[in-house]
């Protein structure tokens, strides 16, 4: 699947995208996998509650299932103004 990262999550990773292959049940899952690569991912993926998911561009949860996805984006909750 593709996995998208934006802000400062992209800055903390040092990559705006990047195709992941993984047996990830949940959003959930796919974190933890993620944070086991690297310090990089690991910093990105510490305080979830600073962190919006988006499955195939539709808003989600993080206990969300990941059967049938092609696309996860993650991203800091946006501001309005």
């Amino acid at each position: 699947m593709d996995v998208l990262y934006f802000a400062w999550v992209r800055e903390r990773i040092g990559l705006p995208r990047e195709r992941v292959e993984t047996e990830a049940a949940t959003v959930a899952d796919l974190v933890a996998e993620l944070r086991a690569r690297e310090d990089r991912y690991d910093l990105a993926f510490s305080d979830l509650t600073a962190l919006r998911v988006a499955l195939d561009q539709e808003l989600a949860e993080f206990d969300a299932p990941l059967a049938g996805v092609r696309e996860v984006a993650f991203f800091p909750p946006m501001t309005g103004g």
